[in-house]
């Protein structure tokens, strides 16, 4: 028996865990894909948001504020690409600068440091391709950038390698409460035992909740589509640029990524279920037009992909972090929309002391480690430091994807460490091969050969997402 299985290997569950295996307990990630950070974790806008927006008083207002410097720090233990590159909310009229005061006087309240409201020029000295249009700004100068699911995969690293066990695979279908915990069933009939169980399940978190005997809450789905562009694009803006939000969200937003490509988006739109994934001609469209409302200079023509990400919201807007009123040590983390990402490493704390007071023990590790390297950044790397990885392992010298300067021994690395690569999409996310301009179309096939050889299995099932997703089907010949 565990003492804690957490339901949902995304970022909150993935930072709960590594939270969690500071302790001596024995700790179980659970995620229903074939691997960790597929939700709404591998697709939002990687966005640090500094604070200003959340109601004063709130509990997202609350975390959002302690959790910024923690999530930096955390970034840079784990060796996550992240930038303190600040962030404006861009008022285009008179008519809507009265928003702008609102909200810097919203972050006042919230005791979030560094705001300052400019003027459209003194905005445009800082951001040169900013719109012409635009006449008040409020600039938020403590906001950043980060990579979401390299900050999931690197969370959950760091707390298997201090101890944490993941299942994946893991679809869970029934929880029964017994006298001395949990059991949680998958759909294939395995099970997990536990004295606690956190409820981190993202979309799905009210679906757990009812499997638990606590229906008290229903997730509000809400699509959101990107556009993302090449890194030929990835300097036409500094700050991530918002609009003024409205009651969906913060509004269509351009900024750079943590890897050096332009982000454009997202829609708000409920869907009718938190895997409904699929871009629109509309929705892209609409990015498109609004994006060019704040940067009328963005060539859309260096667009190399699209998607769509869901956000887990529901009725009232605020984050969902309680112990159950039902189901004696039972715990939820439901409705993490925006800034969730932001408040990943103060939720996860929050969450911790809640099980303190449920009764879980806390006695700390001496070992505990919270620092991972960072084995995939050779792109970044000076002569001396690439020329020592090589003569170390020579593996290091072969570039397979060209686009991201990408080598077979990162490719390796990303099969053998905590939590491994399984797929084609899992290498990818841990790499960046097949991110580039041409989406993997030359060195897929060589990293379809690594993942075969590494895993041990014939090329045909070798997939791109775990399941039926096989790359290839059959072969021609012997």
């Amino acid at each position: 028996m565990y003492d804690v299985v957490i339901v949902g290997a995304g970022i909150i569950g993935g930072m709960l865990a590594r939270e969690l295996s500071k302790y001596q307990l024995s700790v179980c990630l659970l995620e229903k894909e074939n691997d960790v950070a597929m939700g709404a974790s591998r697709a939002n806008s990687g966005i640090i948001h500094g604070g200003y927006d959340p109601v004063p008083g709130t509990l997202k207002a609350k975390l959002n504020a302690e959790g910024v410097e923690p999530l930096f720090e955390a970034a840079k233990e784990l060796c996550v690409p992240h930038k303190r590159n600040g962030s404006m909310v861009c008022a285009f009229s008179a008519e809507e600068e009265p928003t702008i005061y609102e909200l810097y006087a919203q972050g006042q309240q919230n005791k979030i440091p560094g705001l300052k409201i400019l003027t459209g020029e003194e905005a445009r000295a800082l951001e040169p391709n900013l719109s012409g249009a635009v006449t008040k700004v409020l600039h938020i100068t403590n906001a950043g950038i980060i990579c979401p699911y390299d900050l999931t995969i690197s969370a959950i690293g760091n707390a298997m390698d201090n101890g944490v066990e993941l299942y994946r695979n893991f679809a869970v279908c029934a929880i029964s409460r017994e006298a001395d915990g949990f059991t949680v069933t998958s759909s294939s009939g395995k099970q997990v035992r536990s004295r606690y169980l956190v409820n981190c399940a993202g979309g799905y978190s009210d679906k757990v909740a009812k499997m638990a005997g606590d229906d008290f809450f229903t997730i509000i789905p809400r699509a959101g589509e990107y556009m993302l562009l090449d890194k030929a694009e990835g300097s036409r803006v500094s700050h991530t640029l918002f609009q003024c939000p409205t009651a969906e969200g913060k509004g269509i937003l351009v900024s750079p990524t943590a890897d050096g490509n332009l982000l454009v988006g997202p829609t708000a739109k409920v869907v009718a279920a938190p895997d409904s994934t699929d871009t629109t001609p509309n929705g892209l469209a609409e990015v498109a037009r609004l994006s060019a409302k704040s940067v009328p200079s963005v060539n859309f023509r260096q667009v190399i992909t699209s998607f769509t990400g869901v956000r887990a919201s529901t009725k009232g807007g605020e984050f969902i972090l309680k112990p159950s009123d039902r189901v004696p040590g039972l715990v939820h983390a439901g409705a993490i929309d925006s800034p969730g990402l932001t408040c990943c490493v103060s939720i996860a704390k929050y969450l911790t002391d809640i099980l303190k007071e449920q009764g879980l023990p806390l006695e700390e590790k001496a070992d505990w480690n919270g620092h991972r390297e960072n084995f995939h950044a050779f792109r970044n790397m000076s002569e001396e430091e690439k020329n020592a990885y090589i003569q170390a392992n020579p593996a290091f010298g072969k570039v397979v994807c060209r686009c991201e300067t990408v080598t077979e021994g990162e490719i390796l690395q990303a099969i053998r460490t905590n939590p491994r690569a399984t797929d084609m999409d899992g290498v990818k996310r841990r790499t960046r091969s097949g991110m580039g301009r041409c989406q993997g179309g030359f060195c897929g096939p060589y990293v379809m050969e690594l993942l075969s050889r590494e895993l041990g299995i014939p090329m045909e099932e070798v997939t791109k997402f775990g399941g039926d997703s096989r790359m290839v089907i059959g072969r021609i010949g012997k």
